[in-house]
């Protein structure tokens, strides 16, 4: 996709201006990186009795990849739920009744509003009181995912299929179709393509949000590598740079892999 319709190229003293700028906040990076490696290595965290533990197998199968396994089974069931969850509120927000979109809207913006935390605290913790069962850490999780997440995917669809001309839509009831034809077949394939970023990127969030689990004890990468490997070898900030590592990769990916989709 070309940009190059949305602004004005920079002449030749914008090009300077931002080179320079681009040097400035280069030098100040690599500043800042520079005193915490020295920081870091006064604490003795670069030492290789910390590091070596994280290239171990049996660190690998005890901690990090029972904990990744968690992280991805919560990211994929929030996905799935939230998913579905927004494209039934979008679509219930876009609808003619006031009846159906008025409650559909409050229920959007109630859970946006709502931190994602309170939402897992509460199901973990208030599910006894209210339904007389202690749901599981792993339910708890995805249950807060996906009120969250959805609501915030109910409003990328809607913004998305807003989005689209209206000549779509009246193209589409010229032709004999449906309401539900319209939206089926005409609006949210056209806006699919609109809404994929913001998707993925709210999928993102999604899958960086499951380490939230760690307040209910949910095994996942965070708690594992902070937990266990840390609590064992005594390398927290090791440890974190590998978990963080491990999100980057996987985000990364998801990125490349929507601009594929996308293109």
């Amino acid at each position: 996709m070309s940009y190059a319709n949305l602004y004005e190229p920079p002449g030749p003293r914008g090009v300077r201006r931002n080179r320079a700028l681009a040097g400035a906040v280069t030098l100040v990076l690599l500043a800042l990186a520079y005193v915490v490696y020295v920081r870091f290595d006064e604490k003795d965290q670069w030492a290789a009795d910390k590091w070596l533990p994280l290239l171990r197998g049996d660190v690998w199968a005890t901690f990090i990849l029972p904990g990744l396994a968690g992280t991805l089974g919560a990211a994929v069931a929030g996905v799935l739920l939230a998913g579905l969850f927004g494209l039934v509120f979008a679509v219930a927000r876009m609808s003619e009744h006031a009846w159906i979109r008025v409650p559909a809207a409050a229920v959007v913006e109630f859970f946006r509003s709502v931190p994602l935390l309170l939402l897992i605290f509460f199901a973990f913790f208030g599910s006894y009181m209210l339904i007389g069962v202690n749901i599981s850490a792993f339910a708890a999780v995805v249950f807060g995912l996906t009120l969250y997440n959805g609501s915030v995917i109910a409003e990328i669809v809607r913004a998305g299929v807003l989005s689209l001309p209206k000549g779509q839509r009246e193209a589409a009831y010229a032709v004999g179709m449906r309401k539900n034809q319209v939206m089926r077949l005409v609006l949210l394939p056209q806006g699919v393509r609109v809404m994929l970023p913001a998707l993925v990127s709210q999928f993102i969030v999604l899958l960086k949000d499951s380490a939230l689990g760690l307040i209910v004890g949910y095994d996942e990468l965070v708690d594992r590598g902070l937990n266990g490997i840390a609590a064992n070898f005594s390398n927290v900030i090791p440890a974190a740079i590998l978990i963080a590592a491990i999100f980057i990769a996987i985000n990364t990916s998801l990125d490349r892999l929507a601009h594929r989709l996308g293109a």
